[in-house]
């Protein structure tokens, strides 16, 4: 849903009547997410994808039949058909399941008031019923960075028990599937919540003011991350060298990074390659609940590192999580391959992929896994 807010947002605000088709069950190698949706106003228009193109039309006339005779909302599947090649379905072979619904006036409120959160830039969360009782599919409430509740009163068993789920994803940052429910204590109904969330942006810490920060900062800030570029040295570290970071610190990085905010999806990028800055720098890192901890340099640089650790008191642990000499094996000469490189290797781990080409690979194409950042446009 989120990743149609603007227009959502515009339709909710003119009292526009339109359908919403969402994803909310995935398996095999669908597309796209669980989450995603498309959108379809009373004169046609539509925006957002839930397939890259597979079954769109079929959605498009389910949202049309809905809007047109006003029926409660409906859930469809869409998978490959042997029998019939030419029927609807996925031609990659996955399977997703849809909720499609028309938003009315109950849902409008609270819809812009979460969809201007993310418009803003500011954390959100909706959560939509999926499953459960048939006058409850499809209701929505959000919640916002605040925590305050929107959309219902809060008053029933079930709107408290969702509220409680969508403020939990919300601060872990992670859109996901919740089934709760069916006990008299938190909620009678046994229901199935998908809750949307936009969290705010994941950080990217790059300690080192040089070239490769220079195009490392233009590729995180691309992928989504609130970028910072660190260094002691106030001649390197210059916003002029470095437009396309949101920060750039003059400190010494290991005491910058002490007083840092970081959680689990920031990933840390160490490029200075420099003793003095990199074995308190590292020391430091490798004890923090990061997602990812990169370090620059040759193999012959990355033992004599690994030794001076040992050395301060790394545990083996701790050092087994250091991803050093940084990046993939891209055969990176420039600033800008070894960004990718290293962009890519952080995608990679962060989805736990393989990082080998897809030619020489067998199985799903799209790993269902658990993110533990959320760096794309929620």
């Amino acid at each position: 849903m989120l990743n149609i807010a603007d227009t959502l947002r515009t339709w909710c605000r003119e009292a526009r009547p339109f359908a919403l088709a969402t994803v909310i069950q995935v398996s095999g190698s669908a597309p796209l997410p669980v989450g995603t949706s498309l959108a379809v106003d009373a004169d046609g228009n539509v925006v957002g994808s839930v397939s890259g193109g597979c079954v769109e039309g079929a959605v498009y006339e389910l949202c049309q039949q809905l809007l047109e005779s006003g029926e409660p909302p409906t859930r469809a599947r869409f998978g490959y058909s042997d029998e019939d090649a030419f029927a609807v379905g996925l031609t990659c072979g996955g399977e997703l399941g849809v909720l499609v619904q028309r938003i009315d006036s109950v849902d409008r409120p609270h819809l812009v008031t979460a969809l201007g959160e993310v418009a803003s830039g500011r954390p959100a969360a909706v959560a939509q019923i999926i499953d459960g009782p048939e006058e409850l599919l499809g209701r929505m409430l959000s919640v916002t960075d605040d925590g305050r509740t929107h959309g219902v009163a809060g008053s029933t068993q079930w709107e408290r028990a969702v509220a409680a789920q969508a403020r939990a994803l919300l601060r872990a940052g992670r859109t996901g599937r919740v089934d709760l429910g069916g006990d008299a204590v938190t909620c009678p109904e046994s229901l199935s919540v998908l809750i949307h969330t936009h969290a705010s942006r994941p950080r990217m810490l790059i300690f080192g003011a040089i070239d490769f920060a220079g195009s490392l900062s233009e590729v995180g800030r691309f992928l989504g991350y609130r970028v910072t570029v660190c260094d002691a040295r106030p001649v390197f570290a210059t916003p002029a060298r470095f437009p396309h970071a949101d920060e750039v610190v003059v400190d010494w990085p290991h005491r910058y990074l002490a007083t840092a905010e970081v959680d689990a999806r920031t990933v840390v990028c160490v490029l200075t390659h420099e003793a003095r800055f990199d074995v308190p720098l590292l020391r430091l890192a490798l004890s923090l609940p990061v997602a990812y901890v990169g370090a620059m340099g040759s193999r012959r640089t990355h033992s004599h590192r690994l030794e001076l650790l040992r050395e301060a008191g790394v545990l083996e642990e701790h050092l087994a999580l250091l991803h050093s000499p940084i990046g993939l094996d891209l055969g990176a000469r420039t600033p800008e391959e070894t960004a990718l490189s290293i962009a890519a290797e952080i995608v990679a781990h962060t989805h736990q992929g393989s990082g080998t080409p897809l030619t020489r690979s067998a199985g799903p194409i799209h790993h269902r896994t658990t993110p533990s950042m959320a760096a794309s446009p929620a």
